[in-house]
């Protein structure tokens, strides 16, 4: 059974956040909350517990993971950002964004979308995931919380299915997330592109 934290959203306690990290160095998956919905993650490279969230969550092979990141420090090393994308990410992050850019040869090919040799890569506007990220030591490997019979990622920790505590090896509750997914922009093209309309207001690009 899955360990189960009860967690503070504006002051995450140490200890909770230093055990999460934990679970994860281990190679165990957790499920945490973000700026939009709650997710479920695992340290990079770590192709076991990968095939585990893509088994829980019923993912073939062709579904993109998200990297977690604390800052825009850590996106040269997975990502290859042009100074339009940098002056974008600069003014909405952290927040409730997933951007899409060309890989570096830094990223394992399980973590790349399998033609286009991209990544999705988000820095959270969330106390606990900040906090988590930053005590793993690297970004984490992301997909939202969305069961197989269900089309909308969970939100409420009160609606968790019983089963899910034996699927994971630990469960953050941070209380009530939103419902929204996040506002996509693929940077892989020769502009940016709003690929999905989300809890993130959309950049305005005719300003960059």
């Amino acid at each position: 059974m899955a360990e189960y934290l009860k967690v503070r959203p504006d002051n995450p306690e140490p200890r909770s956040i230093k055990r999460a990290a934990e679970v994860l160095r281990e190679g165990g998956i957790i499920i945490y909350p973000t700026d939009s919905t709650y997710a479920i993650g695992c340290q990079i490279g770590n192709k076991r517990s990968l095939e585990r969230i893509r088994a829980l969550r019923r993912l073939g092979q062709k579904h993109a993971f998200t990297l977690m990141c604390a800052d825009l420090s850590e996106l040269s090393n997975y990502a290859l950002v042009s100074n339009v994308a940098y002056r974008i990410l600069k003014s909405h992050t952290p927040g409730p964004f997933t951007f899409l850019l060309k890989a570096t040869p830094e990223v394992p090919r399980r973590l790349q979308h399998p033609k286009r040799k991209t990544i999705g890569l988000r820095i959270p506007e969330s106390n606990i995931l900040q906090s988590l990220i930053l005590s793993n030591g690297e970004p984490i490997m992301s997909t939202s919380l969305i069961l197989a019979e269900q089309t909308v990622a969970l939100s409420d920790p009160r609606d968790f299915p019983t089963k899910l505590k034996s699927l994971v090896d630990l469960i953050i509750d941070g209380g009530v997330c939103g419902q929204q997914p996040t506002t996509v922009i693929d940077f892989t093209g020769n502009s940016p592109e709003l690929v999905r309309a989300g809890c993130g207001a959309s950049p305005l690009f005719k300003q960059y």
